[in-house]
């Protein structure tokens, strides 16, 4: 698996994100720890942005595998299960993590 896929398939499972479905702001980076790449997620005046780069202001960052963050995001696998066995790791802002997730239900 590459970033490129990780990243599409992200943009296909956030396609139904509409501008004003989430208040607030959301910047969170995910770090793919056996791609040894970046990506982030940030959600800004309403606009969703999924970009392949270091956000140096994020809220949270999560620590995990590409293929267990596919696993993820389509609900395959559970973050509190995955965060309690250590597949999953959190810097920073728990709750933005959290938030991050229901962008993808």
């Amino acid at each position: 698996m590459t970033l490129d896929n990780v990243i599409k398939q992200v943009k296909e499972k956030t396609a139904s994100f509409q501008e004003g479905n989430y208040e607030g702001f959301l910047a969170v980076q995910i770090t793919l720890t056996d791609l040894n790449e970046v990506f982030y997620v940030e959600v800004k005046d309403g606009k969703l942005s999924i970009e392949p780069f270091e956000y140096n202001d994020r809220q949270a960052n999560l620590l995990i595998s590409s293929a267990n963050f596919i696993k993820l995001i389509n609900q395959k696998l559970n973050s509190v299960l995955a965060f309690t066995t250590g597949k999953l790791k959190i810097d920073g802002d728990i709750g933005k993590a959290t938030e991050l997730a229901n962008l993808f239900k």
